[in-house]
């Protein structure tokens, strides 16, 4: 039985960049249920390195930092005679070349170029194939699962809170013209090539683990099956909503574990 009925239809998937990308995991979770997917990626370059893994699949170029990109690729869609019954929105970047710097150091230029890219995108991709998306399509973006204050992470918190907030507007935003629905996975720390180039994340993924109920951190492929749900038919009455998917680590600050490892005690 197809129970998520996800078989035969069209899906596009924004922000491939490797095997270990959301991005693939949720594509070849589709193409699994019968679905057909479209992927998009930044460069030719990024192209070329992905011949191997896409197989053939097709996959279409668009720096999501180019409007004219963007603008582009509605135009190739149009003599395409394709409808899509969603897409999945992948994509975040942050300048971290100078390393751990205080919030309050962020860079002008460095900002902007992160919210261009990870989050006003979105919205630019959504009114570009707003005319190749089903009057019932849904859209998902993958945010992350607290408005963390890591420093690490620094500006891409703020601009991940963002997302969601637009997450929410566009789903408003579209109510009067479709049943389009747009929603957000919330993440936490994942084992992506992505994450591995932000600052001392492999310590605060291991520390996130600890604080997971299960002691095991949520994997790629539990958050990809969370977007195939959102997706799909089946999560039909679910839209402006901000999807949690951290194992319970939100919940469990004071975990027995982690509370006496400070002092070295098990009790």
């Amino acid at each position: 039985m197809d129970f998520l009925g996800l078989k035969d239809k069209n899906f596009l998937v924004a922000g491939l960049a490797n095997r270990k990308s959301i991005a693939w995991y949720v594509g070849k979770s589709l193409e699994e249920c019968g679905a057909k997917v479209i992927y998009l990626v930044r460069s030719p370059d990024r192209k070329a390195s992905l011949e191997t893994l896409l197989e053939g699949r097709e996959a279409w170029i668009c720096d999501v930092e180019d409007e004219e990109q963007i603008h582009s690729l509605a135009q190739c869609f149009s003599g395409k005679n394709i409808l899509f019954d969603g897409f999945v929105h992948s994509i975040a970047f942050a300048n971290y070349s100078r390393g751990i710097q205080p919030f309050h150091g962020t860079l002008r230029k460095d900002f902007l170029q992160a919210m261009t890219i990870s989050c006003f995108s979105l919205v630019e991709l959504s009114r570009a194939l707003r005319p190749f998306l089903k009057k019932n399509a849904s859209v998902v973006a993958m945010g992350i699962s607290s408005q963390v204050t890591a420093e690490n992470y620094g500006y891409m918190s703020p601009i991940k809170a963002a997302l969601e907030s637009t997450v929410r507007f566009l789903a408003k935003s579209l109510s009067r013209e479709s049943e389009i629905r747009f929603n957000c996975v919330k993440s936490s720390p994942l084992k992506t090539s992505a994450s591995a180039g932000i600052p001392g994340y492999i310590e605060q993924y291991l520390y996130a683990e600890q604080m997971t109920l299960r002691k095991r951190a949520v994997t790629t492929q539990e958050v990809a099956n969370t977007v195939l749900f959102l997706l799909s038919p089946r999560s039909s009455g679910i839209n402006g909503q901000g999807i949690v998917i951290n194992a319970g680590m939100d919940m469990n600050y004071f975990d027995h574990s982690l509370v006496y490892r400070q002092e070295g005690e098990s009790k």
